[in-house]
């Protein structure tokens, strides 16, 4: 990662999720930092009302889904006793070959612990090798105060500093994982997005 992508995302590992992605999975890899290094969140993406997955969300998810990769469930069953008891997990945002994205942009914090726990249980079933989360930085919430809009993304949301204490406690057992925080430099405070009235 190249310096101006670490100027946009800051970064975090767990169980050298890096490596593995670098070296084991280099096309996703390639796609993960295509993704985030292409994007801009324009001022009126942030100010916009709620209702449903947000333009950020859907314009990230978008870059991923052009490149291939897919939102994606897993159909588990645990057995007892020869009795299978049905166990699905969690749809995560983004999948292709191995690797998990889940995008929390505004949810509450505690949706860190169900992707946490998801990426665990599905790294236990060999299921995937790598999960990845993408998140706000701290160092967005002084834009989200001047834009006036603090009230909606205040602190009971996903932020950084609410996944790292539960990412360096274990909360994603042994799967390798990759958090990258959306730096204030991503956002273009004074533009709309293009084709939309301002």
């Amino acid at each position: 990662m190249n310096e101006e992508f670490l100027s946009r995302f800051e970064v975090h590992e767990w169980r050298h999720a890096l490596a593995v992605l670098e070296r084991d999975f280099p096309d996703e890899f390639d796609d993960i930092t295509a993704v985030l290094g292409s994007i801009t969140i324009y001022r009126s993406d942030v100010v916009s009302g709620g209702g449903g997955r947000s333009i950020i969300a859907r314009t990230i998810d978008g870059g991923f889904e052009a490149r291939g990769w897919r939102a994606k469930s897993w159909e588990t069953q645990i057995v007892v006793d020869d009795e299978a008891l049905r166990s699905p997990t969690h749809e995560v945002d983004s999948y292709k070959n191995r690797v998990a994205i889940e995008l929390e942009w505004n949810n509450k914090d505690p949706f860190f612990d169900r992707d946490l726990n998801n990426f665990r249980l599905l790294f236990d079933l060999r299921a995937i090798s790598v999960g990845v989360i993408i998140t706000k930085s701290d160092e967005l919430a002084p834009a989200l105060h001047g834009l006036g809009v603090w009230k909606k993304y205040g602190t009971s949301t996903t932020w950084m500093h609410k996944l790292l204490p539960r990412l360096e406690g274990g909360g994603g057992g042994g799967c390798p994982i990759l958090a990258f925080g959306i730096r204030r430099s991503v956002v273009d405070e004074r533009r709309d997005r293009p084709n939309e009235q301002g």
